[in-house]
Order: structure tokens, then C-alpha cells, then sequence
């Protein structure tokens, strides 16, 4: 959890701030409380460890159970977690229950995308369509709901799109040169090239991408891509869809066997699950 130590402590600091006003004038010195975090629908719980360090830092001396772990399926009614301590528990409440809620509902819609991908050749991706400040955490949710990370940003892989392609005139030699460019300059790079046609494809297959996207194709022009793309000899770059894709659009693609599905509507349209703090003074 240390990747995400520094966004903890940030919303920590921005929902506490100079401190919890009700809970000093409300709960005496010296009270302890007993507490249990528990699951108001089913789905996949995400963020269990991160709750606990919010825990553990707003409310010295609290002591917290993790009753499930990440990546679990959970039901409506289960208890994640049982936490006791000072009245600071209140405090770090919020915070807690934000992370998890946020967090497990990624992993459960992670999950529900997972669920669709019926070729076995085919994996459900994440993309950059982040929460700015939250990538780390959602895409380690991803992960726990059964789903694969794209790029984490720009630094760790080279995807050419279509406004790149166009400022290249849309030209594969000056292409061919900017990829051999790349390679040049980091032999490790991993690069992605976007195609919206099936000219494009066949104009861009010799420039040797790692990774060939089909942005935004029909069904059928798809179909024949994928065909196109593996009827040659040597090693064929893997082949990933791509373009708004729902979990019917998920379900239907992954008929035609692409190594690869994106949706970012895996990140930017989860709902957070319902997931409560009951708390009693013990």
C-alpha cells in the first residue's frame, strides 16, 4: 500500500483540515467506540488495506480487523471490516468509507466486464479515464475485479492515435521513421498504433506495432481486421478493440478473439457500492 500512502494522507488533510469540530464538542475524552464496516449490496470489495491505513492514521490506536479480502465477491449484509478505538474513528470515518465505496465499485464493474469475455483469448482492459490523483487506486481495482491495466500514462507506453497519425500526414513512411525513432531511442518501449480503417490497417501493419487498435470499426470491418492481421507469416502484434465500449459491445466483440478489449467505462462509470460504518460506544 505505500503506492498510495501519499493520496491517502492528502485526503485525510483535505476533509479533516485543522480538525473534526463536532466530534471534540460532541464525544467526551476518553471514549472508545466499537464499529463494523459492512456491505449494503453484493459486488466485489476493493480497498480494504487502504481504509485500514486511513484508520490507523486519523485515529491513533484504533485497532481494525479486515474480516474479507480485496478482490472478494460480497453480499449484501457482510461484514468487511470491525474497527475499535478513540473517538477519531469518527473522524477517519468519511475518508475510509469513501476510498472503499469508490474502490469497490471499480472492482465490481471490473468484474461485470470480466464476466462477458467469453473467448478465451480475449482480456478486458482499463484506460487512462482516471480520477486525476486517483489512477493508482482504480486501476489496482481494476485489477481486483478480474481486469488487466492499460498504460499507466504517457511514460510507460507509446500509443499512436489518430491526431498523431494525422500530423504525419497520415503518411506510413513518416510513420515508419518515428516508430524507428522510438525504438532507437528506448528498445523496450512497447508501441500501440490506432487504425480507424482497414486501409489504414494494411498501409500501417508493416511499421511492426506491438499493439494494433481497432478504434471505433464496425462489427464486420473488425472481423475481417483480425483475419487480416493473422493470416500473415511471423509474429502478429496483438489486436485490441476499442471505441465506447459498454458490457453488450464487450459481450459481442469478444466473439471475434482480439487479444484485447478496452473500455474506459470500466473506471468512469462505476457507481460506488453501498457500504455503511455502524458504530456503538463500547
Amino acid at each position: 500500500m505505500k503506492e498510495f500512502e501519499a493520496v491517502i494522507r492528502a485526503a485525510l488533510k483535505e476533509d479533516i483540515g485543522t480538525g473534526d469540530v463536532t466530534t471534540r464538542f460532541f464525544v467526551p475524552l476518553g471514549t472508545r467506540f466499537k464499529g463494523r464496516i459492512f456491505a449494503k449490496d453484493k459486488g466485489v470489495v476493493c480497498g480494504l488495506e487502504v481504509a485500514r491505513r486511513v484508520f490507523r492514521l486519523a485515529a491513533k490506536g484504533s485497532r481494525v480487523k479486515l474480516v474479507r479480502r480485496d478482490g472478494a465477491r460480497i453480499r449484501k449484509g457482510d461484514t468487511l471490516m470491525l474497527v475499535e478505538g478513540p473517538a477519531s474513528i469518527l473522524t477517519a470515518e468519511r475518508t475510509a468509507l469513501n476510498f472503499l465505496q469508490h474502490m469497490s465499485g471499480v472492482a465490481t464493474r471490473a468484474a461485470q466486464f470480466a464476466s462477458v469475455i467469453k473467448h478465451s483469448r480475449t482480456k478486458i482492459y482499463d484506460t487512462r479515464k482516471t480520477l486525476p490523483g486517483l489512477r493508482l487506486i482504480e486501476k489496482y481495482a481494476v485489477r481486483c475485479g478480474g481486469g488487466r491495466n492499460h498504460r499507466l500514462g504517457l511514460y510507460d507506453m507509446a500509443m499512436i492515435k489518430d491526431n498523431h497519425v494525422a500530423f504525419a500526414g497520415n503518411d506510413p513512411a513518416v510513420l515508419g521513421a518515428r516508430i524507428r525513432a522510438m525504438r532507437r531511442a528506448d528498445p523496450r518501449i512497447k508501441i500501440e498504433l490506432e487504425v480507424d480503417t482497414l486501409a489504414q490497417l494494411k498501409a500501417f501493419l508493416p511499421l511492426g506495432a506491438d499493439v494494433i487498435m481497432l478504434d471505433n470499426m464496425s462489427y464486420g470491418d473488425m472481423k475481417k481486421a483480425i483475419a487480416f492481421v493473422r493470416s500473415g507469416k511471423g509474429k502478429a502484434p496483438e489486436i485490441e478493440i476499442s471505441g465506447g465500449v459498454d458490457l453488450k459491445m464487450a459481450a459481442r466483440y469478444s466473439k471475434l478473439g482480439a487479444d484485447r478489449i478496452s473500455a474506459g467505462a470500466i473506471t468512469s462509470g462505476a457507481k460506488p457500492l453501498d457500504i455503511s460504518f455502524e458504530v456503538n460506544p463500547k
